[in-house]
């Protein structure tokens, strides 16, 4: 692209009071109210004193700054521009609106966790967020922790993990098909020098209940990594009737097992695209895997299930050195799935996928967990929570505005270019106001389709 125009041709005043710079929240907040989300905090949340006031309009508030692309609350200064207030009632200050977060305790984050439960539930009625999975498949619910970095030993929780910075820890959990892109269930921040399954169990517990909630069908796996491999975790998902894919310890009870593998028992594999190896920080494309039943946390009472183990040879340190024999590293996991729903390949495969809550962490990191804007803790809970919110509508709104295209499955930064981030102009004609849009918007069908279906009433009222 070139300039049409010499420098001094062209200037730049600020003065237009008609102009809006993201018409998209139109939709997405209305896609919000009719999942319940303004009607359901101001009934649940009860935060004290004036700053708890309106809570429904605040919450509103927030998570339309996190759609908007707000990751602090001086961010929120973004909903009060132009003719925002001539599209929005309660367009608060953002230091009404950090107030209003530093008010918040523990209960006031458990009472938010339950509104966003129940906003996803309504979400569920007016996008297929978590379709039953096609054929045999399975509902994958994933459960990983990420480390949100600070910089200031004096945030509340803050402190050094196993990442080696300074920090708090967010424990998330999500629910994804093969043909669908995650969704949050339940999220919970805590301090940043605990481990990893600390209350992992009870964190898994909310989210499978949550997503009986939602009506999805189809039998559920659970996948984790090593870091919660541990009789809590495992027996809290068995009871609630899903099955596990968890990355196994090794301890000497695996070695046995997977000394007892015999050597014609190892199939091939090449995977499409290459893995990265912790071991040598290498990206791996052959390996070989075979199983075993085992017998896992026998002091316990025991859980039986299949050993699924992968080995690749052992990097050799001079390429003109030939071993008198070959040496492998092996990877192991625990599962319950049985080998006639899953054969040893197919089960690797649908383990190594638990990779995707790594691009839930960082599609959250790219927006409102770029910061956690508080001193106080309760207030960064509650960031987390309302970011996760804001997460979960766009899925939605990505699955009404391009079911079968690439917004379906797009990340939030993408939902935001194409369809929050959209600059219109307002007219005013007998009461009523119309958004004039950009000509030749490349997203158009997209945002008409997400336009005029969450103008629609909704099917059924969120509980």
């Amino acid at each position: 692209m070139q300039f049409k125009h010499a420098p001094a041709a062209v200037s730049a005043v600020f003065d237009d009071p008609n102009l809006v710079s993201a018409a998209g929240l139109v939709p997405m907040l209305r896609l919000a109210r009719s999942a319940g989300l303004d009607e359901l905090t101001q009934s649940r949340l009860r935060v004290p004193t004036d700053k708890g006031a309106n809570a429904g309009a605040k919450v509103m508030a927030l998570v339309a700054g996190m759609l908007a692309g707000a990751d602090s609350i001086d961010d929120m200064n973004v909903l009060r521009h132009g003719g925002m207030r001539s599209l929005f009632g309660s367009v608060y200050a953002p230091s009404t609106l950090g107030s209003f977060l530093r008010a918040f305790t523990f209960g006031h984050v458990r009472q938010l966790d339950a509104v966003a439960a129940r906003v996803l539930a309504g979400l569920a009625t007016r996008a297929p967020i978590i379709p039953a999975p096609a054929g045999a498949g399975f509902v994958f619910v994933d459960i990983d922790d990420t480390v949100i970095e600070v910089h200031s030993a004096r945030k509340q929780g803050a402190g050094i993990g196993y990442s080696r910075v300074r920090g708090l820890n967010a424990a998330v959990v999500t629910a994804s098909t093969a043909s669908s892109a995650p969704v949050i269930l339940a999220q919970r921040l805590r301090r940043g020098q605990v481990n990893s399954p600390r209350g992992a169990d009870r964190l898994l517990s909310d989210a499978l209940t949550l997503l009986h909630r939602t009506g999805t069908a189809g039998p559920v796996l659970m996948r984790a990594d090593s870091a919660y491999y541990g009789h809590p975790t495992i027996s809290r998902a068995l009871a609630a009737g899903a099955d596990v894919s968890v990355t196994v310890k090794r301890n000497p009870a695996v070695t046995a097992a997977i000394a007892t593998i015999a050597e014609n028992d190892w199939t091939p594999i090449h995977y499409p695209n290459a893995i990265f190896d912790p071991d040598t920080d290498e990206m791996v494309s052959d390996a070989e895997v075979a199983e075993t039943r085992f017998t896992a946390f026998a002091k316990h009472g025991g859980i039986t299930g299949r050993l699924i183990v992968r080995r690749v040879k052992a990097h050799r340190p001079r390429p003109d050195q030939d071993p008198l024999f070959d040496t492998f590293r092996y990877h192991a996991f625990f599962t319950t799935v049985t080998a006639d729903r899953l054969n040893t390949i197919a089960a690797d495969r649908a383990h190594r996928a638990h990779a995707i809550i790594e691009h839930v962490h960082a599609d959250l990191k790219n927006g409102p967990l770029a910061h956690l804007p508080s001193g106080r803790f309760a207030a960064n809970s509650a960031w987390l929570v309302l970011a996760t919110i804001a997460f979960n509508l766009t899925r939605a709104a990505g699955l009404i505005a391009d079911h079968a295209g690439r917004l379906a499955t797009a990340t939030t930064a993408t939902i935001r270019r194409t369809l929050i981030s959209v600059p219109a102009r307002l007219a005013r004609s007998a009461r009523r106001i119309t958004l004039h849009l950009p000509e030749a918007w490349p997203w158009q069908s997209a945002f008409d389709r997400l336009f005029i279906t969450t103008h629609a009433p909704p099917p059924s009222a969120a509980s």
